[in-house]
């Protein structure tokens, strides 16, 4: 959940967006002013979440057309991705994929581009405005929106979410909590400096793993730093490892075309 002791101010970066900066902060409860470490803008490009401090790196908004992500989308290896293998796509397979820990949501759309029918939970509310927003003009572009449209957001504390399911369970539960990164790549650690203090480290963990096997009808794949112990509870049937990061995976029944 968002911490209350971190100042954020809703910001229109010009007088056209002080409508929806006026909506977002009703919203959000947050303030149009005053004092504050962050501001989420509203803009050209869309909401984005920026830094006040000195010498702070810019702005991070979610943007699934163009960018890094659409370099992925284009250039990324396609099914024979790490990811792909670790949730289980195949040839006429394409299982139904809960990301529960969603974030800005790239690994979501990898896997929706793949053909996969996404649900995403987002717990921290500013970043599942950040996400909720570059969906929307994700819809709005016509190479994109297909993609966009495999992906729906729900934004909630996924343990409680998981537990009150209706309707039919998700093949494959992907987690990837929050783990003192130590990756050395500038956006990691733009994205870091800026939300950390939003959301900490994900200490429920454990209770977020066993709700995932609970509900998951044939696996749980847990993304974690390459050399991160696996989280407390259930043991792993397998993993894949990369340069960087590893997917442990949980398996409970076979995925069939």
């Amino acid at each position: 959940m968002t911490d209350q002791s971190v100042a954020i101010r809703i910001q229109a970066l010009a007088p056209a967006f002080a409508e929806a900066a006026q909506a977002w902060a009703s919203r959000l409860a947050l303030p149009l002013d005053g004092e504050a470490e962050f501001a989420l803008q509203v803009g050209d490009h869309g909401l984005q979440m920026v830094d006040l401090g000195p010498q702070a790196p810019g702005p991070v908004r979610v943007d699934f057309v163009e960018g890094a992500v659409a370099h992925r989308r284009q250039f990324g290896g396609g099914s024979g991705q790490m990811i792909a293998k670790a949730v289980g796509i195949q040839p006429g397979v394409r299982p139904t994929v809960l990301d529960a820990t969603a974030g800005l949501g790239r690994d979501a759309f990898v896997l929706a581009s793949l053909g996969c029918e996404m649900k995403l939970i987002e717990r921290q509310p500013i970043i599942a405005a950040l996400l909720e927003d570059g969906l929307g003009r994700a819809l709005r572009d016509a190479e994109v929106a297909p993609i966009a449209a495999r992906m729906t957001l729900h934004c909630g504390n996924a343990i409680e979410l998981m537990a009150a399911w209706q309707g039919e369970a998700p093949q494959v539960i992907y987690l990837d909590p929050m783990f003192p990164h130590r990756d050395k790549s500038a956006l990691v650690k733009k994205e870091m400096r800026l939300f950390r203090p939003l959301v900490g480290d994900d200490l429920d963990a454990p209770a977020l793993l066993a709700a995932a096997l609970a509900l998951a009808s044939h696996r749980v794949v847990v993304k974690r730093p390459r050399k991160a112990p696996i989280i407390e509870g259930a043991k792993p049937s397998h993993a894949l490892e990369g340069k960087s990061s590893r997917y442990d995976v949980y398996a409970k029944k076979a995925l069939k075309g």
